[in-house]
């Protein structure tokens, strides 16, 4: 398939070149996203007429697309999902999560602006890239956690898909006290009960004597 571009698209060309596509990649994408149109002779004589405006209205939303970009730079957004103790995700999290959560956040992003090959499906700290425009890309992080307490943990470098041995013996230390101290707690009982069991033995000697 034969299009006309109306604007430029990666490497594939500039606005107004003539190239030719597969036709699912046409069809699918270019035609309906508004990025191209099909080469034909009317079509080259409306393009050829129209360029003027076509240019103005691509250099508008290249401009608003940065603006976008501007506020977007550096942009953090967090998503809490269940996970294995390993890090892996009961799930996924896709570019419609993402487009979601920054809606949320305040930002205008379309899921189709998300360059996102395959679902997220590890907790950790992703960098994503955001295509707003054919020239303007932006790359946000997408904090996957278990927790807002772990996304934090996450914020300050801490890997969360490394089990802990530190924290595995903080555990046993700390069972091992609760331990010994509910030990302690019952030789202390059980003394306590022959000292009373002594004195009762005591004041009946006595009571017999009399």
């Amino acid at each position: 398939m034969k299009v006309i571009l109306l604007e430029r698209v990666g490497r594939l060309g500039s606005l107004g070149d003539e190239v030719t596509v597969k036709n699912g990649y046409g069809r699918n994408y270019l035609l309906p996203q508004g990025k191209a149109i099909r080469s034909t002779p009317a079509n080259r004589e409306r393009f050829e007429k129209e360029r003027e405006a076509i240019e103005k209205r691509n250099i508008a939303r290249r401009e608003s697309a940065a603006g976008i970009a501007e506020g977007l730079n550096g942009a953090s957004v967090v998503m809490i999902r269940q996970a294995s103790e390993a890090g892996t995700l009961y799930g996924s999290v896709s570019s419609r999560d993402i487009a979601e959560g920054l809606g949320k956040a305040g930002f205008s992003v379309n899921k189709s602006h998300i360059d996102l090959p395959l679902p997220i499906k590890t907790v950790g700290i992703h960098e994503i890239t955001l295509n707003l425009h054919a020239e303007v890309s932006v790359s946000v992080n997408v904090n996957v956690a278990r927790s807002e307490a772990e996304a934090e943990r996450q914020e300050q470098g801490e890997d969360m898909t490394v089990f802990s041995f530190e924290d595995e013996d903080e555990a046993a230390v700390s069972d091992e006290a609760l331990t010994e101290a509910g030990e302690g707690d019952t030789e202390a009982d059980e003394e306590g009960q022959s000292q009373t069991d002594g004195g009762e033995s005591s004041t009946s000697g006595d009571a017999e004597e009399k």
